[in-house]
């Protein structure tokens, strides 16, 4: 009965995630870009504060350390990821399946950041074909014109690559860090830091409020990606970070380009285009050269899981 559970709430996470891209495309038609990120983590920020100060016993932040870590998170995991990330959404050629698919690179560019920036960490040849594919993969699904690297939506691919990179630079930085934190409280504090310095960009870029287009459709963008996306969609993984392996969470990462292609299609009439799947194939490739050990030494228990099902 657990292990059912289990893959429901990982379906469900996957489909909220992967549907996030959707409805970020959506709600740019109605609010500027940066804005419309700081928006969403104004929101979630708040809830998932008072979240951390029901579930744990550490909801502030003590010392230095543990304050480093929310400074990384804020910064790279949440404003740099967002920032990017919804700017490059703003082009018509980075559908949503696109933009997930990109995304989806951020477990094998993790594992690259982490080979530069932790000690312990090693890449073997054929790890370090897992990671040049992942990139290959991101190549092949910008297509990009030689002639003129600003056609067809190259551009704003590589904002969304910059987004996964800095969400997993992010990630690896605060693996670096020597300080203990509940991860409700560091997602919580980086959400809300992360919203202020988002605003602050925003204003830099000459967005404003009164820009935004208030309608019923731009507030169900920002609802659903504030209370779904962000605030039911992190209450799930906490829930689900326990049960499963890094494996099998990682894997997330590449269900949710699905939700996201459906969601594309069913409400903006998006059409995956074969740039987009022989990319996210390559990616996916890369990512099981690069895991195929710790891949091995899950399967045992994967099988065992199952045979109880």
């Amino acid at each position: 009965m657990t292990r059912y559970r289990n893959v429901l709430l990982f379906v469900l996470l996957a489909a909220a995630w992967g549907s996030a891209f959707m409805a970020i495309k959506a709600g740019l038609e109605y609010i500027p870009p940066v804005l419309f990120a700081a928006l969403r983590y104004d929101v979630a920020g708040v809830l998932m504060l008072a979240y951390a100060f029901y579930v744990t016993d550490r909801p502030i932040p003590k010392d230095r350390g543990q304050w480093a870590l929310v400074a990384v998170g804020a910064t790279l995991i949440i404003a740099g990821y967002h920032t990017l990330l919804f700017i490059g959404e703003t082009d018509p050629a980075v559908t949503s399946a696109a933009a997930a698919v990109i995304v989806s690179l951020s477990p094998v560019l993790t594992t690259g950041f982490a080979r530069l920036f932790l000690p312990d960490e090693r890449l073997t040849v054929l790890g370090i074909a897992g990671l040049l594919l992942g990139l290959v993969g991101v190549v092949v699904l910008s297509n990009p014109d030689p002639n003129n690297l600003l056609a067809g939506g190259a551009a704003a691919k590589l904002l969304v690559f910059g987004a996964a990179s800095a969400f997993a630079l992010g990630s690896v930085l605060t693996r670096r860090i020597e300080a203990e934190l509940p991860i409700e409280t560091m997602e919580a504090w980086s959400m809300v830091f992360g919203a202020l310095i988002m605003h602050g960009i925003s204003l830099g870029l000459g967005e404003s409020v009164a820009d935004v287009v208030w309608s019923v459709e731009s507030l169900a963008a920002l609802s659903y990606l504030s209370l779904v996306a962000s605030a039911l969609g992190f209450l799930i993984y906490f829930n689900l970070l326990d049960r499963l392996g890094p494996i099998e969470i990682n894997l997330v990462s590449y269900v949710a380009p699905i939700a996201a292609a459906l969601a594309g299609w069913a409400f903006l009439a998006e059409v995956p285009t074969i740039n987009t799947v022989v990319g996210f194939v390559i990616i996916f490739v890369g990512f099981l050269l690069l895991k195929r050990r710790a891949i091995r030494a899950e399967l045992p228990r994967l099988r065992q899981l199952i045979s109880r099902s």
